[in-house]
This record gives structure tokens, sequence and C-alpha cells, in this order.
């Protein structure tokens, strides 16, 4: 090569270099000519901002929350299994799955969740915490960080009814991301879960007077348990209720409560996420609903091993780590939140967990009455037990019950939470447990998702809190906790008959509700209604279900049918015709016992001594040459 041709060439190089450099530039650290192709996300942009005027941005150094979350997969397999799980029919009925199985077979692959983390500090944003199951991510990130990685810009508004700004994407976030992301909360504060519970207005005649053993005959401690649970000694021992809340408490508060109401004191353990340091805020309200999601779990189950409080800062997207964590925790088998938490997809997946798992979670039914367009905001996922609200009479302090009327304050504003799942925040189709109900009196929905499902008191009740405050409230975030500790005292007598834990509690309780038997079962609440200024006519509460109370509150004769059905277990036997054999369940929790099988084909388990409810009687069923599987104790 002459000269001038090696001179050419040294130019070529050095230009292709230079080429090489600026593409890499563009593309960025890290990226490659075959990046991933953008993603676009849905549903991230408040429909009201359409018609709002931006007043600004978010400062770019200011730092957010976000919470990403990755689909489950295999979902239709999941549907199927939690089927068969929740059907009597089936021989997978009740059998649970851990959340080591849950996150094997559902769970998004390590490689995936790997991917979405290395993509997150790529762009700057700092991993706040993972979750086993992997279909949750949490990062934290300035706004510059947070525009860029999602292609959107941050803008401020004036919230349309609450005294505040609020911050949201000016379009739909996209990433350039390979792996599929379901959603991404955080980006918009426009919704802020909101508690339940709120003081009662001393000027306000409540629908029912209270005839309590707290002040003002305000509902306190055993008060509760001699409405609905008389004569039973079951305490909720070894059993633990868990809480979601977005607020602190003061322990002495809780501490003052059972003294006040001659209770012993329960063990509280504190599962603080999101960097909240557990201290409560200056929002007394929020602060309260704290303390009475306590109070009242433990008046209700007051031999409970301990109560698990689990506490975020309320920032719009820490709720969804608590949903995580309490199922990847997987330690309380009944859970209950009394704040208004909106329907997520990221949600309704921590909620097919739960029900996987053998969980029971309540969700308060909301304070403003009737719905009358769709169910505006808090979770109607037909995996969630909805818990209403009524006003209670009873007989005196520690008395007995007398009668229950649908809560409503008569003065177009609060009342129980009701009505239909067609909003835009929630739209599900009736669950098959909700079918066979009659809706021609109630107004209810034959072909959508109908709520509540069940009641509690919500009116007339005694919180202490705030660091030494007193005070009566209301509201269905009273329901709620109070039946999480009534499905402890159900799990604490399956658990000592060796039985499986009711898991999610619908498909029994309507179940029962459409026995015969259900007069005995719950309290049918036909009285009164949740009518409001905006919705003049619906509802009112009729005989059975209804779209004020749902199928009513509890009878101490519900512990025990909840237990005979949901509890229930499949049998193998090794003998098919008439004689005696030996069998053993698939949960290996009843002892070996003998197994006479009539001609007809029913079998009468006669358990050993030992055994609590021996003998069990099971339903008619054919056995094969071999034996055969059975249902005992349904």
């Amino acid at each position: 090569m002459n000269p001038t041709t090696k001179r050419h060439s040294r130019r070529l190089n050095r230009a292709g270099a230079l080429l090489v450099l600026n593409v890499c530039c563009v593309l960025g650290a890290g990226s490659t000519l075959n990046a991933a192709p953008r993603q676009a996300l849905h549903g991230h942009v408040p429909a009201v901002m359409s018609q709002l005027a931006s007043t600004g941005r978010l400062a770019p150094t200011e730092h957010l929350d976000l919470a990403i979350s990755l689909p489950l997969r295999n979902r239709d397999i999941l549907t199927n299994l939690l089927q068969q799980i929740y059907d009597p029919a089936s021989t997978n009925f009740h059998r649970y799955l851990t959340p080591a199985q849950f996150a094997g077979q559902f769970g998004p692959s390590d490689q995936d969740y790997q991917a979405v983390i290395q993509f997150a500090r790529t762009n700057g944003l700092t991993v706040t915490a993972t979750h086993p199951n992997r279909a949750l991510l949490e990062v934290s990130g300035a706004v510059a960080d947070i525009e860029r990685t999602f292609h959107v810009a941050l803008h401020t508004y004036r919230h349309p009814r609450e005294a505040r700004n609020f911050y949201a994407p000016d379009v739909e976030p996209s990433v350039d991301l390979a792996v599929p992301l379901l959603a991404v909360a955080g980006l918009d504060n426009y919704v802020l879960p909101q508690p339940g519970a709120r003081p009662q207005p001393r000027n306000l005649k409540p629908s029912a007077p209270g005839s309590g053993s707290g002040a003002n005959n305000d509902y306190i401690g055993n008060d509760f348990r001699a409405a609905y649970v008389p004569g039973t000694s079951l305490n909720g021992a070894g059993q633990m209720v868990g809480l979601l809340e977005l607020d602190g408490y003061y322990l002495s508060d809780i501490t003052n409560y059972e003294a006040t109401a001659g209770l012993s004191p329960v063990p509280l353990q504190n599962v603080l996420l999101g960097g909240f340091s557990g201290n409560p805020t200056t929002n007394t309200i929020w602060v309260a609903e704290v303390s009475l999601d306590i109070e009242v779990a433990i008046a209700m189950a007051p031999g409970l091993a301990r109560v698990i409080v689990y506490e975020a800062p309320n920032n719009g997207s820490s709720f969804l780590g608590i949903l995580s964590r309490m199922a990847t925790d997987n330690t309380a088998k009944q859970l209950s939140s009394s704040w208004f938490i909106f329907n997520n997809s990221s949600a309704d997946q921590s909620y097919l967990q739960f029900a996987a798992q053998g969980q029971s979670f309540f969700q308060c039914s909301g304070d403003d009455g009737a719905f009358y367009s769709g169910i505006p905001q808090w979770a109607d996922n037909p995996n969630v037990t909805l818990a209403g609200g009524t006003s209670l009479n009873t007989s005196g302090p520690g008395g007995a019950y007398v009668s229950e009327t649908a809560w409503n304050n008569d003065d177009g504003t609060n009342g129980g939470g009701g009505g239909i799942s067609t909003s835009s925040f929630g739209n599900y189709d009736i669950p098959a447990w909700q079918l066979g109900i009659s809706m021609a009196a109630n107004n209810g929905s034959t072909s959508k998702r109908n709520i509540p499902d069940i009641s509690m008191v919500a009116q007339n009740v005694r919180v202490l809190y705030a660091n030494g405050s007193a005070g009566t409230f209301w509201g269905t975030s009273i329901s709620a906790p109070l039946w999480a500790g009534f499905t402890a005292l159900v799990n604490q007598q399956a658990t000592v008959d060796g039985r499986p834990t009711m898991g999610f509690l619908n498909p029994a309780l309507y179940a029962l509700g459409k026995n015969p038997s259900y007069a005995a079962l719950f309290h049918d609440v036909t009285s009164g209604n949740n009518t409001n200024n905006n919705s003049r006519t619906l509802y009112y509460a009729t005989g059975g279900y209804d779209l004020c109370t749902g199928l009513g509150s509890p009878t101490t004769g519900l512990i025990q049918s909840l237990e005979n059905y949901a509890g229930a277990v499949w049998v193998d036997f090794s003998v098919a015709g008439p004689g005696t054999g030996t069998y053993q369940d698939p949960y290996n929790t009843l002892a070996l016992g003998t197994a006479n099988v009539q001609s007809s084909g029913t079998v009468a388990i006669k358990g050993p001594s030992s055994t609590p409810a021996a003998p069990f009687i099971s339903k008619p069923m054919v056995l094969n040459a071999s034996g055969g599987s059975v249902l005992i104790g349904h």
C-alpha cells in the first residue's frame, strides 16, 4: 500500500470510529442497534385531566416512589385452579398453595424480574424493595429520570374536589423494554387512599342509639362479641390478623383501650414498608383509623396470637407493597383494609394470591351510601369480601343483639356503601357464587358484581387514638376488621379440628346464604336504606341479600357452619362396598379411623375418640372398586 492509500485508509477508520461513537451516544449507554421496541402502557392518565389546565411541572429534582408491576404467568391455569380450590366437588378443594408454589407456577420468571431491575437501575432509578413473587418492584427516583424513563412529562393540576394540587403524566407512559409490564403506580396522585372512619358528629342524631359499655353508650370491647357471637369460648387463640395501614399509631392508645374494655393485652407486630418510620402523622383522622382497626379486631378476637400492622406512607402506590407483603408473608390468614384503596391491576394480582393461599381479605365498602354509577374508587374485585355497615341495637351495655338497620344518617351524605360494578374503576362480571340470588326486590344486577357481601355495625363505636384522644366514630371501616376478627374465631375452631383455614370466604358465605338454614346463620337486615343526595331511590334493605348490607351480619351459628363447609376435606378410602376399611385425608390432619361403607354408597366416618368432631357424615357418593374419595364435614 502506497503512502497516499495508507493516509486515506486511516481517515476512513477514524471516520468509521466517529460514526460508531455517535450512534452509541444517540442510543444511550448500554444500548445496541437491536434495542427493545417501545412498549406502551395504558390507564395511567386520569380522565379528569381533559377538563383541567396544567398549573406547572414537578421540579426535576423532586423524588417520587413508584411500584412497577409485572403480569402473572399462566393466568388461565390460575383461574381454573382457583375454581377448583373453592369448588367442593373438586378434590383440589382447599388445597392451598404456599407462596413459593404460587411464585413458581404463576410469578414472572426470575430472568424477566432481573431484567426489569436492571432496566430501572440503568435509567437512574433506585430499587427500594423487591418481592419474592416477582410481580412487584418498588423504586424511587428524581422526576427528571422518571420522565425520561417513561417518556412522560409530569404536570401539576388543581384537584377539582379536594383542597390540594395533584400531579399526573401528560401522556400514557411507555418503556424501551422487551419484558412486558402490567402497570406503573405512582406516576400520579390524583386519587389517594382515604380512611373509612370518621368522627361521629354530636349534633347529628344517629339512626340507632348506641347501647354499648363505652362513654356516650358507645360500643367497645366485649359489646361486639355479646351482640354477634354470644356463648362462644373461641377467642382467636393461635390466629393472627393482618391490617393494611397508611399511617402510624400510638401504642398507649391500644393499651388504654384494652384496659378500659377489660381486655388482656394482645401482642402487636409492626411491619414498616416504603421507608415509613412508624411515627404517626399529624392527620388525626388517618391515625384514628389505624387505632380503630387494631382495637375492634382485638375486641372481636381478644385471644389473638398477635395483630400484624403493615404500615407504609400514603403516597398513592405504597398500598401495593403492603398487599404484596401480606401475600408473600402468608402469616395472617385473615386480612383487612379500612382504607379506600382504588382498583388496580397490581392489587388484583395480590387478591388472586390471597385466594390461592387460603387467606381471607376484607375491604370496607364505603361511607357515602349507594353508588348510583358504579363503584367509584375502592376494590370491588371478585376475590375480595366487601363489608358494609349497619346501625346496631342491643339490650344494653354488654347486652344481647336486638336488631339492626342499614346504616344511613338520613342527611344525604353518609351511609353504608353498596352498588353494582359498572364504573371505569372496576367493571366485573357477576361471580359464580353470587349467581342464584334473586335480585328482583333489591335492584341488584344479574350480570355484574354486586356489593357489599356482608355487614356489621358501623356506628356508635368508641375509639382511643392520637395519643390520648377518644371519640365516637362511624364508617364501614369498623365492619371490615370486625369481620377479620370473626374469621379468626372460625379459623381457630378449624385448626383445633385439624381442618384447613377458610380462605376466600365468599363462596362459602353465599352457599350458606342460599341454604334453608340462612336465618340461623345470619342476622338478615331488612330495614333501612343507603340512599343519598345522588341516589334518592337506591338502595333499600330487603329480605335476604341486598345492596345495603349484603347477606347481613353473623351469628354464633355461622362459625360452625363455615367450618363444616369451608373446612371440609376430601378423604381417600380403601373400601368400595359394604364393610369396614381405613381412611386418610389428603392434608394428613385427620387421624386414621374406620369407614363404614353402606350399600347405598353413604359413608359414615367414625374417627378415634380423640377426634373432636367425630363422627363425620358424608354426602352419598359412589366409590370405585378400590375405594375412592369423599368429602367429609360438608
